[in-house]
C-alpha cells in the first residue's frame, strides 16, 4: 500500500498558477498528437569511429529501437548510445550512436524497422552518453478541449513569463505509481539496489525514490509561494546548467536575475554528501525528506551522491493556438524536464483510452 503523502507527491502535487485546472482535454489520441524532438546542443564531429544517427520513431520504445540498431549494425546492445528515454506513445526524433565499423555513415540512412527509421547519419568521435542533451521540443495536441479559453490564454502567458514547478512527471513513478511500491518493498527487504537502464530494473526504483522526495519538497515550496524565489540559505543554479551556488543573502541583484528566469532555487535529489543549503531552507528539506524514510534508506544503501535540481522550469518558445475544441501547444524544455509539468498547470488531462 502506497501512503497517501507518497501518492500525492508523485501523482498530484499542488499547481502554482491556480488551484484548479482551467479545462479538460485528451492527449495522445494518436501518437502524432505528442511529438518530441531532441535538442542535442552540438553537431556530429564529422569524423570518428561512430555514426551519430537521427532516428524517428512512432509507438516504439527507445531501448527496443537501440537493440534493433545493434542488430543492424552487428554490434552488442551496450555499444549503442542514446541520450535519454523517450515516450513510446508519441512520435519522437532522437539521436543514437552505433559503431561504424567499415561502413560509411550514409549506409545507415533509410534503415528502418517496425515503428522506426534512420533519417540522417554522420560520423562522430564518441558514443553518445546518457544525459548528453540540451533539451527537447514538444508539439502537443489536446483534443476534446472544454474550458474557459480567455483564462487559458492568460494562464499560458503567466507560464511563458514565470515558468512552472519542475516536478517529475507521473511516468517517473510507473503505472499507478508502481515504482513507489518497489521502493517500499526494497526498504522492507533491505535489498541493495543497483543502477541499470531497464524500466523494470532497480535503477528505476532508485530514481523513483529520489524523485518522490524532490516532488514533496517542491510541493512544500509551491504551497509557501517560494518555489520561484531565492531565499537566504537557498542553493541556486543557472538556467539550463548543472552548476550551483549558495545564496547567503537574497539581494536585489539575485532577486532580479531570478525574476528574469536566469537563475532558479533548487532542491536536493537525496544522497550522500553535505548539503549546501542553510537555515530554514535546509530545515525544510530535512523535515520533508524525513517523511519518506524508506526512500532515504534505499538511496542510502546505494551510496548515491546527492545532487540538486531546479525547482522551477523555464518554458521556452511557447506558442499556442485554439481550433474549436483542439489546443495545439509548442514549447521547448531543458533536459530532464517533463511536458506534463506544463500541461497540468492548465488542463486536467486524460489519455485516449482511459
Amino acid at each position: 500500500m502506497i501512503p497517501d503523502h507518497w501518492r500525492r507527491a508523485a501523482l498530484g502535487p499542488p499547481t502554482a498558477w491556480g488551484s484548479e485546472p482551467l479545462a479538460t482535454g485528451v492527449i495522445r489520441a494518436t501518437p502524432e498528437d505528442f511529438v518530441v524532438e531532441e535538442i542535442l546542443g552540438f553537431d556530429a564531429s564529422g569524423a570518428g569511429p561512430h555514426a551519430l544517427l537521427s532516428v524517428r520513431k512512432r509507438g516504439a520504445n527507445t531501448e527496443w529501437v537501440a537493440r534493433e540498431l545493434a542488430r543492424a549494425a552487428g554490434c552488442k546492445p551496450f555499444e549503442v548510445g542514446f541520450a535519454g528515454l523517450k515516450d513510446r506513445n508519441a512520435v519522437t526524433t532522437q539521436a543514437f550512436t552505433v559503431p561504424l565499423g567499415k561502413r560509411a555513415p550514409d549506409a545507415f540512412v533509410g534503415l528502418h524497422g517496425e515503428g522506426w527509421e534512420v533519417v540522417s547519419a554522420a560520423a562522430h568521435q564518441r558514443k553518445l552518453p546518457r544525459g548528453a542533451l540540451e533539451g527537447n521540443r514538444f508539439a502537443i495536441t489536446v483534443r476534446q478541449l472544454a474550458g474557459d479559453l480567455a483564462r487559458m490564454r492568460a494562464r499560458l502567458e503567466h507560464i511563458a513569463a514565470g515558468g512552472v514547478p519542475n516536478y517529475f512527471g507521473p511516468q517517473r513513478f510507473g503505472r499507478d505509481a508502481g515504482n513507489l511500491e518497489q521502493v517500499l518493498r526494497a526498504a522492507v527487504e533491505g535489498v541493495a539496489r543497483g543502477r541499470s537502464r531497464g524500466r523494470g530494473d532497480p535503477g528505476f526504483t532508485l530514481s523513483a525514490a529520489r524523485s518522490v522526495v524532490f516532488n514533496a519538497i517542491l510541493a512544500s515550496r509551491v504551497e509557501a509561494g517560494t518555489w520561484n524565489r531565492v531565499l537566504p540559505g537557498d542553493v541556486a543554479n543557472l538556467d539550463g546548467r548543472g552548476s550551483v551556488f549558495a545564496v547567503e543573502a537574497a539581494d536585489a541583484g539575485l532577486e532580479g536575475r531570478c525574476a528574469a528566469l536566469e537563475i532558479h532555487p533548487t532542491a536536493p535529489l537525496i544522497g550522500d554528501g553535505e548539503s549546501m543549503a542553510r537555515g530554514s531552507v535546509r530545515e525544510l528539506e530535512i523535515a520533508v525528506a524525513g517523511l519518506f524514510p524508506e526512500a532515504e534508506a534505499v538511496v542510502r544503501a546505494e551510496r548515491m551522491n546527492a545532487e540538486r535540481r531546479a525547482l522551477r522550469l523555464r518554458v521556452r518558445e511557447l506558442a499556442y493556438e485554439f481550433e474549436g475544441d483542439v489546443l495545439r501547444l509548442r514549447f521547448a524544455l531543458s533536459a530532464g524536464s517533463f511536458a506534463t509539468a506544463v500541461l497540468r498547470e492548465i488542463i486536467a488531462l486524460s489519455e485516449a483510452g482511459e
